[in-house]
């Protein structure tokens, strides 16, 4: 019943996006279970890349707390979150969201992604990527989409590039990742620039 409520209640452009092999859709209730396993089993992999997780940061009563936050950000129009499938099994992958979406004149965002360890590298955060850039471009109807890694992020900062950042700057300090404050490489996406 949940579920359901959460897919009557949800704003649009908030639904379902399909990739070559993957798709993005909200996060649901539903999904809790696998989200938990995954990120539980990658644990040591995301962990120098993210903020400090909570002690509590994969039980149920928290996962239902960030739906809520979701769902709040999708109809204040602040931030989207998507969680990333296979198309083949429907195995969740990752994450993938949009957030401090900005009107105005400034018609910008910022996106930021994570996905489980044994799905690292077979090219579904890229594919996830691409499909967040028309989401921001085309259905949101921005003008800027920027992301941010720490420098020794390669893959990440690969990824960024592949698809057609550019490389803009480096912000000392920039975020507390892992309990310290990280340097940052900054790079951005503007909707005329091309895309890979």
């Amino acid at each position: 019943m949940i579920a359901i409520i959460e897919r009557l209640s949800r704003p649009a452009p908030y639904r379902r996006y399909n990739g070559e092999s993957i798709y993005l859709r909200p996060p649901e209730s539903g999904d809790w279970l696998e989200w938990a396993e995954l990120r539980a089993e990658s644990r040591a992999f995301l962990e120098p890349w993210e903020p400090t997780w909570a002690e509590d940061a994969l039980t149920r009563e928290s996962y239902r707390r960030r739906l809520q936050r979701y769902l709040r950000d999708a109809r204040e129009e602040e931030g989207y979150a998507f969680f990333l499938f296979r198309s083949s099994d429907h195995a969740l992958l990752g994450g993938i969201n949009v957030s401090g979406v900005a009107r105005g004149i400034r018609m910008s965002c910022a996106v930021g992604y994570w996905i489980g360890r044994r799905y690292a590298r077979h090219g579904y955060m890229t594919q996830a990527v691409r499909i967040i850039l028309d989401f921001a471009f085309n259905e949101l109807h921005l003008h800027r989409v920027e992301a941010g890694c720490v420098p020794g992020n390669v893959a990440s900062a690969g990824l960024l590039r592949n698809v057609g950042f550019a490389e803009e700057g480096y912000a000392r300090k920039y975020l507390n990742i892992n309990g310290e404050w990280h340097d940052h490489l900054l790079f951005a996406m503007l909707a005329s620039d091309p895309r890979r």
